[in-house]
């Protein structure tokens, strides 16, 4: 059954979905790296594709900019479409020592937003990843010999302006990359049940003013979408099988 967001049939969307926020990178992820490609949204022109992955079935769907369109595609697809796993394959600002194209697998998500708040009965909820899910990448980038920074980001819900102190707050925590959804996904996948990381490619230095053009935030971030779906890949004993306790 389609969705107010989501005009796809039932069985059109693989129980594993990679969730860039812009939709013409979800149309170029599919067509770069899945076979027997098919459409399987394009209402509100948030694209969605599903195909095959060295024959393991994945979906790639655009989630918008910001937590509030980020969590409602995350909550219908796990809610109606039965969706277990949700990478986030993003772009984020980077504030420290990172550069542009650097890597960075978000462990946990801080953040300025009220809406795990909202649905946590005002307390401050601790917005994890799935560690399966964090094992399976770091492995598979360590076998890979591709380099990896793995620790906490933070989801603002402010673009422009914002706190102008934040990235000096930010690497008083060790806190290397900004961005705006990762902490929004991870207390829906709480909420729901379902598996969720966010893979982020470092695309502008906050504090340098060093920025990748339009056309690389599209189409120039192959090394972590190939990173990201090896990780998925079954494997023997199945190293990405945590699951969250309840």
């Amino acid at each position: 059954m389609s969705t107010p967001h989501l005009d796809a049939r039932p069985g059109d969307i693989a129980d594993t979905v990679l969730l860039p926020g812009d939709p013409l990178r979800a149309r170029h992820i599919a067509h770069e790296f899945l076979d027997g490609v098919v459409e399987v949204n394009t209402r509100r022109n948030m694209l969605g594709y599903s195909g095959h992955y060295r024959g393991m079935r994945v979906s790639v769907i655009g989630s918008g900019m910001g937590i509030p369109s980020c969590a409602i595609y995350a909550t219908e697809l796990a809610r109606v479409f039965g969706v277990r796993r949700i990478v986030r394959v993003g772009t984020c600002g980077g504030v420290g020592d990172v550069a542009l194209g650097d890597l960075l697998l978000a462990q946990a998500a801080s953040t300025d937003s009220n809406f795990n708040r909202l649905q946590f009965g005002g307390h401050d909820l601790a917005a994890c990843a799935d560690f399966g899910l964090m094992r399976a990448i770091a492995d598979t980038a360590s076998t890979q010999g591709i380099g990896l920074r793995i620790g906490g980001v933070f989801s603002t819900d402010c673009f422009h302006g914002g706190d102008p102190e934040l990235a000096a707050r930010l690497l008083q925590h060790h806190i290397h990359g900004i961005e705006m959804e990762s902490a929004g996904l991870y207390g829906v996948a709480m909420r729901e049940g379902f598996r969720a990381v966010s893979v982020l490619t470092v695309s502008d230095h906050v504090q340098r003013g060093t920025h990748m053009p339009a056309v690389q935030r599209e189409q120039g971030l192959s090394r972590m979408t190939a990173l990201v779906l090896d990780s998925l890949l079954p494997a023997p004993g199945d190293r990405g099988g945590a699951i969250w306790a309840g």
